[in-house]
């Protein structure tokens, strides 16, 4: 025991130090505070009901708090099959949000640092090159868990596939087979397919030096003991995978249904939708100079700023110059919205830069293929004639939106070619030729810092497609006096020129200081452990203060006020409504981004980019343009909220008496060819008179023993949003309709105990054909994708632990001294 602490003190040293730093960045959230981020906030309003139902210790598939109805694959389920699932939970019990996930990117970055062969302080520094990058930060305050969660992963799974291509299959493949679990369970697809094509590049490449090398069968046994980890990753994670696959063929990802008056195309998503967060080619100047572009999206000017000057200077009150100046935004970028820049650390760019120079490495080239691979994509728009490519044609890219996040590949591998820059140093023997390859990586990123120092201008406008915008509503404040606008405008870009700057400046010190450490490492004034630590301390400084610009102390808020939004007097008015299952419709919030109604009541609002497309494309055509009554009325929409004429700022509730109910019975059916004609009927008719249902379901329907007892009902009589009990009376043959989302592939019908087949009506509900007399009706969501596929989930978990247990005893056998006879 003793032995294996000194093997590995300077390991365990330097997870003390991350847990330290992590202590000392996060103290507020280990003093139980949390980040208010407004995604966060988004996401708890459309998991209330999920969370209501799972502290009762139910586990619930389905919920009725948001656009109606949807499957909670996507928003919050429980998948106690897998192992993963429980590893997570731990994580989350034992260390306070973010904390968790930033212990997870320095461990798994330091792991492959190591697995990379470099020397355990140089291994830290990348590990904290990787970790602190600003856009892991900037996606914890934006409160993207997930997202950040997922990246956590990279660095660990492309730990696990070297060392299997390096000759340790078993170890390799075990590792892999966990960390890809991990990934698959943080749930966030588009960062685990970014990755995927990261690892392509690393495998081609790979095999390219294997037929080089005459080393085919090694590279052919490595990748078979690779495919048997991922498919066990696949296999553990196969409730969620099965189910998310199931459902994403009816969310806004998939096909559409409308062929005519649709802004969605027939496949994926909207092009300019995806492309929407392009990052601005010239915007790669934030990987070295942070605020070349502004900074972020609320960066406004400060006190005595240029703006506020040009303000005073056309008779504006200083006071009120100020406070005006504040509205500017610093941000000059092509973003819609920015919560920071892509800061990689400007030591870590010089290092890269001079890593592109003199690393011989054959990672160096799939280094290179991923940085530049996720850099082009990230462009999105700005360069579409790539991007396009990949939008058109590779499978599943146009799933995916906000394409900037691609940038996160290049995140992992710049610091990484960074690091081994440094370590091609320490293993040179002759260090004498790499001097003037140092300079050449100094004229390079010092020369950029320089030409914003000096010639800020020459390359860049500092002004983006809102400036002209801007201008006209300054010269109509300024009753149509240009000059004045336009002095104001010269003072937003002095003001934006200044930032960038005192940026460039900043980033200038952190070169030359990187700079002299390796001079002095080329000279041998310093040893390797000295350079080591030098450079974690000064990539740590770098990035530390450049995250707590966006990811301060104050971002931290008391927990009860970073939990929920409050509950408006409104609100607490209709919560006196004890029906289980009527509908709030909110006209004051932007239907697609409502993360307010959805917390305190079922309603046909909400946030999700998961959502089901045939909702979507109802709300597109019968809610947004006008609001359509009769489809409120087929929603049980029993309130609708508006704005008080009177009382501005207020809020009126109006009691919608022409609400259809959960159920009622319908005189008369009208079919409808496609959905196209089923959307253009359902513009104008009476939900509570008549039905309107595709032809593909005509068969499911016995019209001609179908007539309406007028005295006949069906009421809903126990509620569970997975689990809805109906009771029906009449004398004769009814058409039901249930004001409940349509959705096939899960929901079964049985009446008595007897299942019996349903189909869908008025575009989105559910409606069925019910029998003579008295009937006990139910509908049940047990979805075999996550019954059946927990079942898979469970025994591919075993199976992993015992491939990690075997992995773990085969490497310690390895290590034991074999024991010598001894002399006679």
């Amino acid at each position: 025991m003793n032995n294996w602490f000194k093997q590995n003190g300077i390991h365990l040293a330097i997870i003390g130090i991350f847990f330290a730093i992590s202590f000392v960045y996060f103290t507020p959230a280990f003093k139980g505070k949390a980040l208010g981020e407004s995604d966060v906030t988004r996401a708890q309003s459309t998991q209330k009901e999920i969370m209501d139902y799972h502290e009762k210790d139910t586990t619930i598939l389905w919920t009725n708090q948001v656009l109606g109805g949807m499957p909670t694959f996507q928003l919050w389920a429980h998948y106690p099959g897998n192992i993963t699932t429980h590893i997570i939970d731990v994580l989350k019990k034992v260390f306070p949000n973010p904390i968790d996930t930033v212990l997870l990117l320095l461990l798994g970055s330091y792991l492959l640092f190591c697995v990379l062969k470099l020397n355990p302080w140089l291994a830290a520094a990348g590990a904290i090159a990787f970790t602190f990058s600003s856009y892991n930060f900037i996606l914890m305050l934006a409160g993207h868990s997930n997202q950040v969660f997922a990246i956590a992963f990279f660095a660990p799974i492309l730990a696990g596939i070297i060392l299997a291509l390096r000759g340790k299959y078993l170890l390799g493949a075990a590792l892999t087979a966990l960390f890809l679990a991990l990934e698959i369970r943080a749930n966030h697809v588009q960062m685990t397919y970014y990755l995927l094509l990261a690892i392509v590049i690393l495998v081609l490449v790979e095999l390219y030096h294997a037929y080089k090398a005459k080393t085919l069968a090694s590279f052919g046994k490595a990748l078979a003991y690779l495919a048997v980890g991922t498919l066990l990753a696949i296999a553990v994670n196969a409730s969620m995978l099965w189910s998310t696959y199931d459902y994403g063929k009816d969310t806004i990802r998939g096909q559409s249904n409308l062929t005519q008056n649709t802004k969605q195309p027939s496949n994926g998503l909207p092009r300019d939708y995806a492309y929407e967060y392009s990052q601005g080619i010239g915007e790669c100047l934030t990987f070295l100079i942070p605020n070349a572009y502004g900074g972020y999206t609320g960066n406004a000017p400060g006190e005595g700023s240029n703006v506020a000057k040009a303000l005073v200077s056309n008779n504006v009150d200083p006071t009120q110059a100020e406070t005006f100046a504040q509205q500017f935004s610093l941000y000059w970028g092509d973003k819609p919205f920015t919560v920071g820049p892509n800061y990689y650390g400007a030591v870590i760019f010089f290092l890269f830069v001079f890593g592109l120079i003199i690393v011989r490495s054959q990672v160096k080239w799939w280094l290179v293929g991923a940085i530049v691979l996720s850099v082009v994509l990230s462009f999105g728009r700005n360069l579409s004639f790539v991007s396009d490519i990949f939008f058109n044609y590779f499978p599943l890219y146009n799933k995916f939106r906000a394409v900037d996040s691609f940038l996160a590949i290049a995140m992992l591998c710049v610091p990484v070619l960074a690091l081994l820059a440094v370590n091609e140093v320490a293993t040179t023997t002759d260090r004498a030729p790499l001097f003037k390859k140092l300079l050449i990586a100094l004229y390079i990123t010092g020369g950029l810092c320089l030409v914003i120092i000096i010639l800020p201008d020459l390359f860049l406008p500092f002004k983006n497609a809102t400036n002209q915008t801007i201008q006209q509503q300054l010269t109509q404040a300024f009753k149509g006096n240009t000059d004045a606008a336009n002095a104001v405008m010269a003072g937003l870009t002095q003001d934006r020129v200044s930032v960038a700057r005192a940026d460039a400046a900043r980033s200038l010190v952190f070169v030359l200081l990187a700079f002299a450490l390796l001079w002095a490492f080329i000279k041998q004034k310093l040893n390797t452990t000295l350079v080591s630590v030098a450079f974690l301390a000064i990539i740590l400084v770098d990035l530390w203060s450049v995250d707590k610009r966006y990811l301060k102390d104050e971002s931290f808020i008391d927990k009860q006020d970073a939990q929920a939004p409050k509950p408006r007097d409104i609100d607490m008015l209709i919560m006196r409504d004890k029906d289980p299952d009527y509908r709030v419709f909110d006209t004051t919030q932007p239907i697609l981004q409502d993360a307010v109604t959805p917390y305190f009541h079922k309603a046909i609002s909400g946030y999700t980019a998961a959502r089901l497309k045939r909702f979507d494309e109802l709300i597109d055509n019968q809610l947004s343009k006008s609001i359509n009554q009769d489809v409120l009325d087929m929603l049980n929409v029993k309130y609708i909220l508006t704005a008080d004429e009177k009382n501005q700022g207020s809020i009126s509730m109006h009691a919608n008496n022409t609400a259809c109910g959960h159920a009622w019975f319908v005189k008369t059916v009208k079919f409808a060819p496609n959905a196209d004609e089923e959307m253009q009927a359902i513009s104008s008719f009476d939900p509570s008179d008549e039905a309107i249902v595709d032809k593909q379901y005509s068969t499911l329907i016995d019209e001609k023993q179908n007539s309406l007892d007028t005295l006949g009902k069906i009421d809903l009589v126990s509620y569970n949003p997975d689990h809805m009990v109906y009771q029906s009376g009449s004398t004769t043959q009814e058409i039901a309709i249930f004001s409940e989302i349509y959705y096939n592939k899960g929901w079964k019908m049985y009446i008595d105990g007897v299942e019996k087949p349903y189909f869908r009506a008025d575009y989105v509900l559910r409606a069925a054909q019910i029998p003579v007399g008295n009937h006990k009706i139910e509908f049940i969501f047990h979805p075999t994708s996550y019954y059946a596929g927990e079942k898979i989930s469970f025994a591919s978990s075993i199976l992993l632990v015992l491939l990690l247990g075997g992995a773990l005893f085969m490497e310690t056998k390895k290590k034991q001294p074999v024991a010598t006879p001894a002399k006679k």
